[in-house]
């Protein structure tokens, strides 16, 4: 039996073979041939290169990625989402800056946080307000009004807002109306907080329909009717337990639980069940409202606001100055003070303040109604502790 030897195969021949052999150099010649000519312009021309695929994108009609980052926007569920479709490169960049698709945000994707917040983000929400977007219009007018102190164009954009039918800038411009918001305590022009109550509520906002019906009941803004009152109430009531009931998940449940061991669609206040469903869904410009002030003492908006040292002084004669203004104790509101008692007190123990009925019926059903005490109980508590302490 023949076997080859090693000197046979073609790695040792060629390794044993002289450098000018004819057959070796051949082969080698050949090798390096072929790889030069794949590296040519022509033998890759079958082959798509990234220059050629960013050639194609290019290519794209500008309303086709325009509409593209339409519904990337209106679909978006965070500022990030449209962003990351942004930054794909210069063009799509500038394409996404466009009225169109800024008109076209969705309230998550302007959703912007209070620890986020800069000029950039001041920036983005202002050209999606000239957009025409409702929803910056009030995002920024509630960030402007509260915040940064800039009363006149937060008031502004909430009223552009409000003109195009934005439920919660009705809603806030009704709480403005009524506390004299920005201004001294004439400037409250109660028919107007009425007004706008209304418009609010027959679009659908809840707190605005039970802000209104107790308007009637007390006959503030509008002429009284107890009746039409309570039954705004009752069908507020019935909205928001409906609301919660269709929301799914251990919210549902609550809520059957509480229809069967009472109705609750008599109350003033509503359903405890409820209020938690809709706690859960605070809108963006409150929770804004709420980190901003979590983290910025309301001493320096409010020094902020007063615009001169005079008004500062003046502030300061008065007591406590500045730091007496208070935040509104329903925790997920987070509406300032912009005077000193300026937002109304619990009539039964005055300890804490509403900026609206409808926080005041919020914290009611959440936690104050177990924790509100008489005001009587303390004074009288006060009287027999002066009277047993031993005298000095």
């Amino acid at each position: 039996m023949k076997t080859r030897r090693g000197a046979c195969y073609s790695c040792h021949a060629a390794a044993a073979a002289p450098a000018d052999a004819p057959e070796v150099h051949h082969r080698r010649k050949r090798r390096r041939t072929a790889a030069a000519e794949g590296s040519s312009p022509s033998a890759t021309a079958g082959v798509p290169a990234a220059s050629a695929l960013v050639d194609m994108f290019d290519d794209l009609p500008d309303d086709l990625v325009v509409s593209i980052l339409r519904d990337v926007a209106s679909s978006a569920g965070s500022p990030a989402d449209l962003a990351g479709a942004m930054l794909t490169c210069k063009r799509f960049r500038a394409l996404g800056q466009s009225k169109v698709v800024l008109a076209r945000a969705s309230p998550r994707c302007l959703a912007v946080r209070a620890k986020a917040w800069s000029d950039d983000a001041h920036r983005f929400l202002q050209r999606c307000a000239d957009a025409g977007n409702l929803e910056a219009c009030y995002l920024l007018g509630m960030i402007r009004f509260y915040c940064l102190g800039s009363r006149g164009s937060g008031a502004a954009l909430m009223a552009a807002a409000a003109v195009g039918g934005h439920r919660e800038a009705l809603y806030s411009l009704a709480v403005i109306q009524f506390n004299g918001s920005g201004g001294s305590k004439d400037d409250r022009d109660l028919r107007a907080g009425a007004a706008l109550c209304a418009r609010a509520a027959s679009l659908g906002h809840v707190d605005a329909l039970r802000e209104l019906g107790h308007c009637l009941q007390d006959g503030y803004g509008v002429r009284r009717s107890v009746a039409d009152g309570r039954r705004l109430l009752v069908q507020a009531n019935a909205r928001e337990l409906a609301a919660a009931a269709t929301g799914g998940g251990k919210a549902a449940a609550a809520v059957g639980a509480s229809r069967r061991r009472h109705s609750c669609l008599l109350s003033d206040f509503g359903c405890r069940a409820a209020a938690a469903a809709a706690a859960g869904e605070a809108h963006a410009a409150n929770r804004f409202l709420v980190d901003w002030f979590a983290s910025r003492p309301l001493v320096q908006a409010a020094a902020a606001s007063a615009g001169t040292a005079a008004a500062a002084g003046s502030a300061e004669d008065d007591g406590a100055g500045a730091g007496a203004l208070r935040l509104c104790s329903q925790a997920l509101c987070g509406r300032p003070e912009t005077r000193r008692h300026e937002f109304r007190r619990c009539s039964v123990c005055g300890v804490v303040n509403y900026c609206s009925r409808a926080c005041q019926a919020l914290h009611w059903k959440m936690s104050h109604k177990a924790e509100c005490t008489p005001m009587d109980r303390w004074l009288d508590a006060g009287a027999n502790a002066a009277a047993v302490a031993p005298a000095p």
